[in-house]
């Protein structure tokens, strides 16, 4: 079971292979804002646990176990700013609220999230009677 520091970590190497082919240790580190020593300790713990293939100075690979946790995070990270935007969360607190909360919900949770969120696109007018409600409440605080 990988932990939310682990997580964390799969989350931007698999970001990094997507966008770039490869993840290096200086491009992890700097996107995380950690010590590239603290980096190569925690590639050594998931490649240990199969999450990758790391040989030193010569970089990392995904395992298949890896690239399906990867791509399940980053999913997860994208369907809460999605859930957050829908709720009407204003977008500069969005980001800071993913990383608060992602760690902290059940996947039970993450797939109710994901119903619920099909719900109001399957018809985009119950998103906008949302916004009235909370403009609403707004107005009576």
């Amino acid at each position: 079971m990988a932990t939310p520091s682990m997580e964390d970590y799969l989350e931007k190497i698999y970001k990094l292979i997507d966008e770039k082919g490869y993840a290096r240790v200086s491009d992890i580190a700097e996107g995380l804002e950690v010590h590239p020593s603290s980096v190569t300790k925690m590639i050594q713990k998931l490649d240990k646990d199969s999450y990758l293939v790391y040989e030193k100075y010569r970089g990392l690979i995904l395992t298949s176990k890896g690239k399906k946790m990867g791509k399940r995070l980053v999913d997860r990270h994208q369907l809460l700013e999605e859930f957050l935007t829908v709720l009407g969360v204003n977008e500069e607190n969005i980001y800071k609220d993913v990383e608060g909360i992602e760690h902290h919900l059940s996947w039970d949770s993450i797939t109710c999230i994901e119903t619920l969120l099909e719900y109001f696109r399957r018809d985009p007018s119950r998103s906008d009677i949302l916004q009235q409600i909370r403009k609403e409440m707004d107005a009576d605080v």
